[in-house]
């Protein structure tokens, strides 16, 4: 019988970079939630992965994190993943998809799931949690339930990029939530014309998710393209 597994997208509330080790990876201090907002993984006996929605950026051979952490997990297993989860857009699609497969299995070493993306440790923990480090250590914080609303704009942030704009631009800090927006707004600057379009429609000043593309408020707005979401307990 095939058994289905959830990959809830997180949401990066604040984001605070605190340094940089010596292999070049950036120290965090964040707060992290997980949403709704969801990707559906199904396992059954074999080895293979099909891949549903995402588009042309969701690749579906050994490059895709479900099938890195099957092998991080020593295990294989027919996968079906239908995506929901925007690509690149700073919600953790990957990393949520990767810790279902941890989560499948039973891994819930953070060490382990960080060898496969700064965010996997907490989306193998979820609910809501201090994130520091690399990404590899997850305090849990009472769950609190929100609401948001997000706005994706079609455009593909990396996160290499974005943080070596961050080291470029001298590691800068902000008045808002998020130290990387700055950065963000350097790669992609048709970014700041959905962040307008979203504050405008709200009335607050929209945070960017992550190393982006996301955008999003407290609350429900309507608007074109504006999707509600709420947080969700951890799995």
């Amino acid at each position: 019988m095939p058994e289905a597994v959830v990959a809830n997208a997180k949401l990066t509330r604040s984001l605070c970079i605190t340094g940089r080790r010596a292999d070049g990876y950036h120290l965090i201090d964040a707060e992290m939630v997980s949403l709704d907002l969801a990707d559906r993984l199904t396992f059954s006996a074999g080895d293979a992965l099909e891949v549903r929605g995402g588009g042309a950026d969701v690749p579906g051979d050994d490059g895709n994190l479900v099938r890195k952490a099957l092998r991080v997990a020593g295990l294989t297993a027919h996968v079906v993943l239908i995506k929901r989860i925007p690509s690149g857009a700073g919600l953790g699609g990957g990393s949520a998809d990767a810790a279902a497969v941890l989560r499948w299995a039973a891994v819930t070493d953070l060490e382990l799931a960080v060898r496969l993306g700064a965010d996997v440790p907490f989306c193998v923990v979820g609910g809501r949690a201090r994130v520091t480090g690399i990404g590899e250590h997850v305090e849990p914080l009472a769950f609190e339930p929100l609401t948001f609303t997000l706005l994706t704009p079609p455009i593909h942030c990396s996160t290499l990029a974005v943080y070596a704009a961050w080291d470029d631009l001298g590691g800068p800090t902000t008045d808002g939530a998020n130290d990387l927006e700055p950065a963000a707004l350097l790669v992609a600057p048709e970014l700041a014309r959905w962040r307008d379009r979203l504050g405008d429609a709200s009335g607050q000043t929209p945070v960017l998710a992550g190393s982006g593309s996301t955008w999003f408020v407290e609350g429900a707005h309507d608007g074109d393209g504006f999707v509600v979401v709420h947080t969700v307990p951890s799995a």
